[in-house]
Formats: structure tokens, C-alpha cells, sequence
């Protein structure tokens, strides 16, 4: 496999996303704003936005991709018992995600009330928009599912394309919604939104059933049958969900705890902030992950770990040079940018000061969302889900400690400030663990390259220091003074961080590309 090939697919089709993806936040800052009715389609949105990590990103995958692509290797590339035991998962799957939709449809009043406490200071419209809004978004955790299995499937086969722009198409609902539907006020636009939710998942379900059967796999519905294959999945799948899903989980949390104590307009200054937080992560972390964990499957059970140390080591060599320079950019020039990009409308200055401080806390744990997510595939790969589970458990009871530390000092900042202490905590744990069983070994390269790559980092902050009161008056303009501007500060930092990389002879452009076109072992 070509891992650079690979996580540039995912990674460009993920970038095509989380543009549209904050496309279509500028747009419901500025339809929406960030008061009322923001919040409530926010919380009602967290759930399923939940479900898409730990599903899409995560515990499915992680589970299902090992075990779909050991099943084809012992067959010596034929499909049909893969298919076979992708239909029983299916056959179990179906009916359960009917079941808890349902339920959780008919349940979302206590579901709402648990997450936000009612909403003790807030308008008491407030919670009955938010159980309102959740029930029309509810119905996209089971197609979401859906769409995780067949992705799942296409993923083992090589075609990381179709899965990875999936998300495009929840993205472009969203945005016609709010372009060709945006109501005379915040309410009637929030739920059309909340609506635009589930026609996002239905357009995800039908592109993966379509692409699934123009690659040969045409699932059939069967009776469900809980065979071996399907225990030992299922055994599996939770575990990932919450070792893959720790950032998520302390996002809801932080979600919880912001909707039930904090003024209004907490809860959107934290989305807002998390949304260009997650932005190089969904980039460059899900992409070197998902990427690595088919290479190290087959590396492991080929009995080939020197291989699969050396794939750890540059996947992580990759994501230092790319997540470095973002960590920098969103943490000292988070003011300049969410002026840029959200000031409008009905998202006014004092909001972007809130948003900024809860973006420049966030991204100082940047690095770390990004290395969960290269460092946990070393686990599942082994069919080790259990350790990173634990791990995560810990650093999100970190999390929710500091959380309530935090919170009556800072208030949201604090929030965002203890989620970054939780990932780094979760990362750390990850490596120790990897290392003491002897799983992985940081080697001379990787050293020597993040010793330099963190003085890099560090001119170009400088940089950017200087350029922000300089640029900073040009981001409240026309669209195009705003684009200019941003152009301005981050192209310019970028660029003397490359050249800095350069001087300090970390990698050259050659060396990048021979590294990762080398085959995987057998």
C-alpha cells in the first residue's frame, strides 16, 4: 500500500468536506448567529455527529476492516465468505439500529434534559426547540451506521475514495438548506437544518449501496444469525467506540456541562471553535489512520513488525510536519481568523472574542487529537481494542475533573482548555503503553525531525505575532479584503515554516516520497 497516496485521497476528499463543512458554518453564523436557536440545533446535532466519529472514523472500522481483510487474505482474495460474514453483520445491525431509533426518537425529551439540565436559565422555548431538533436528526445515527458498514467494505478493498466523500454530500444538504430554505428568523432556519440532517444521511446511504454494487459486493438482508464471526465483532466494537471516540465523548461533556452552566451562546462558541479545531485533524489524522490500519494488518500478520514499526514512525513523522504548523496558526492567530471567517450577520464582534479564545485553547491540544488517531491503529491492528478503551476512559475522567475545575474561572475557555488536556493525556498514555510491550520505538529519523520540526513551529509563531495587528483590521471587510488578509498571514506563516523546515534539513520532497512509496510488506 502507498500510504502517502493513500491518506492524500482520504485527505483531499476530507478536505473537499470540511470546506463545504465550514461553508456551511460561515452560513449559519450568519442565517443563524450564535443565541437560541443555535444551541438548540447544536446539542440536537451533537448526537448524531457523535455517532459519525465513532462510527464512520472509529469503532466500525477498527473492528470490521481487520477482520473483513483477514477473511479475504485467507481466501486468497476472493470475496464470498468476506461478503458473507459483511451480510450477517448486516442481518444483526439492521434491526438494532431500527429498535434504538425509535426508541431514542420517542425518548429524546429525558435525552435533551439530561444533556443540558433543561436548560435552567434559558428561555423555556429553548429546550422544547432542542427535543423538537433532535428528533428530526435522530434517524441519521442509523443510517449513518449503514453507510459505516458498506464503507467499511470498500475501505478493505482499496477504494478509500468512495467512503472518505461521503461526508461531502451531508455537507452539500446542509448548505442548500441553508442557502434556498433560510427562514425570516434564526428558529424556522435552525430547523430546516435539523431536517437537512437526515436527507444528508439518506444521500450517504444510497452513494455507498451504489458504489458497494459497482464494486461487486451487493449485500443481501438475512435473518440474523449470531455466529462467531459476529460475537467476536461485536466483542470489539464497543471497546473501539470509546477508544476511538475519547475526543467526542469529552466533546459531549464539555457540550453537557456548557449548555447547563454557562450563559447563552456557550455552546456555539464551543462548536464554532471545535469546527476549525477538527479541520486538520479530519485531514491529516483520520487520513493517516485510516490509511495505516490496512498495512498494518497485513504487516502484523505476515509476522513483519519490524515493517510495522517503521510505518508508526513515518506516519507520525507526517502528521508532526503537517499538524505543527496548524497548531501554531489556530492557537496565535485565532482572533484574525474567526473574524474573517464567521464575522457576519447575525455573528457579532463579541462573539468572535469568545470563539477565538475557546479556538486558541482547543488547538494547543492539536497535536495530540492527531496523534490518537495514528497510535491507536497500532492496537487495533493486534485486535487489541480493550487498551485504548481503558486509556480513554481515564482521559475522560480527566477531562470532566478539569472541565469542572476549569468552568468557574474561565468559563467555556475552560472547557476547551481541559478537552486539550485530556488528548494530550490520551496520547501519551497510547505511546507509553505501544512502547512498553515493545509495539513501538520511536527510531533516530523521528527524533531528530521533531526536535527540529518544534523550532520551526516556534518561528513561525514569531512570525505570525508580528502580522496579526497588521492584518487583523483587514479581516472585518469585503469578502475578498478578508480572503486577502488570511491569505496574507497564513500563507506567510506557512512558507517560512516550510523554509525553516527546509533549512534545519528535516525532509526533503524526495525523501517524503520515497518513504511512502514503498510497498507494504506482504
Amino acid at each position: 500500500m502507498n500510504l502517502l497516496r493513500a491518506t492524500a485521497t482520504i485527505g483531499g476528499l476530507t478536505l473537499i468536506s470540511r470546506i463545504l463543512g465550514f461553508v456551511r458554518d460561515m452560513l449559519q453564523a450568519r442565517f443563524v448567529g450564535a443565541g437560541m436557536a443555535a444551541d438548540a440545533f447544536l446539542i440536537a446535532f451533537r448526537l448524531p455527529n457523535l455517532f459519525r466519529a465513532l462510527f464512520a472514523e472509529g469503532a466500525f472500522s477498527a473492528a470490521f476492516v481487520p477482520m473483513f481483510n483477514r477473511q479475504v487474505g485467507e481466501d486468497k482474495g476472493a470475496l464470498d465468505n468476506a461478503k458473507r460474514f459483511a451480510e450477517d453483520v448486516l442481518a444483526v445491525l439492521m434491526p438494532v439500529l431500527v429498535i434504538f431509533t425509535i426508541i431514542m426518537i420517542i425518548g429524546a425529551a429525558p435525552i435533551v434534559w439530561a444533556l443540558t439540565g433543561g436548560f435552567p436559565d434559558a428561555d423555556p422555548e429553548k429546550f422544547g426547540l432542542t427535543v423538537d431538533f433532535t428528533r428530526l436528526t435522530f434517524p441519521y445515527l442509523a443510517l449513518i451506521s449503514l453507510v459505516s458498514l458498506m464503507g467499511g467494505i470498500l475501505n478493505s478493498l482499496g477504494r478509500f475514495s468512495v467512503n472518505a466523500a461521503a461526508p461531502i454530500l451531508l455537507n452539500v444538504a446542509l448548505i442548500v438548506g441553508l442557502l434556498a430554505f433560510n427562514g425570516p428568523d434564526a428558529v424556522t432556519t435552525a430547523r430546516v437544518q435539523a431536517v437537512c440532517v437526515t436527507m444528508g444521511g439518506i444521500l450517504q446511504f444510497l452513494w455507498l449501496l451504489w458504489s458497494c454494487h459497482q464494486s461487486g459486493v451487493s449485500l443481501r438482508l438475512r435473518r440474523p444469525r449470531m455466529g462467531d464471526r459476529v460475537r467476536t465483532l461485536l466483542r470489539l466494537i464497543l471497546p473501539a467506540a470509546l477508544g476511538a471516540g475519547a475526543v467526542q465523548f469529552n466533546l459531549l461533556i464539555s457540550t453537557a456541562l456548557a449548555a447547563r452552566f454557562l450563559p447563552e451562546g456557550a455552546v456555539s462558541f464551543l462548536y464554532y471553535a471545535d469546527r476549525l479545531n477538527q479541520l486538520p485533524l479530519g485531514l491529516i489524522g483520520i487520513g493517516v489512520g485510516t490509511a495505516m490500519l490496512p498495512a498494518l494488518s497485513r504487516q502484523l500478520g505476515a509476522g513483519n513488525t519490524v515493517a510495522a514499526v517503521h510505518t508508526q514512525n513515518r506516519a507520525i513523522e507526517l502528521v508532526l510536519l503537517l499538524t505543527l504548523p496548524a497548531a501554531a496558526a489556530l492557537t496565535v492567530s485565532a482572533t484574525p481568523i474567526i473574524r474573517a471567517l464567521l464575522e457576519h450577520g447575525r455573528f457579532l464582534a463579541d462573539d468572535t472574542v469568545a470563539t477565538a479564545n475557546a479556538l486558541a485553547a482547543f488547538s494547543l491540544g492539536l497535536p495530540a487529537y492527531v496523534l490518537i488517531k495514528v497510535l491507536t491503529p497500532g492496537f487495533h491492528a493486534r485486535q487489541d481494542t480493550s487498551t485504548p478503551v481503558r486509556i480513554a476512559v481515564a482521559s475522560m475522567l480527566v477531562n470532566l475533573v478539569g472541565n469542572l475545575l476549569l468552568i468557574w474561572p474561565l468559563g467555556h475557555i475552560g472547557i476547551a482548555l481541559s478537552t486539550a488536556i485530556a488528548a494530550w493525556v490520551n496520547a501519551i498514555a497510547l505511546f507509553v503503553v505501544l512502547r512498553r510491550r515493545g509495539h513501538f520505538a520511536i527510531d533516530a529519523r523521528l527524533q531528530r525531525s521533531t526536535l527540529r520540526l518544534l523550532v520551526a513551529a516556534v518561528v513561525m509563531v514569531g512570525v505570525l505575532l508580528v502580522l496579526n495587528p497588521l492584518v487583523t483590521p483587514f479581516t472585518g471587510g469585503s469578502w475578498l479584503a478578508r480572503i486577502a488578509a488570511l491569505a496574507v498571514l497564513l500563507g506567510s506563516g506557512g512558507i517560512v515554516y516550510l523554509v525553516a523546515a527546509r533549512l534545519l534539513g528535516i525532509f526533503t520532497v524526495a525523501e517524503l516520497r520515497a518513504q511512502f512509496s514503498r510497498k507494504a510488506a506482504p
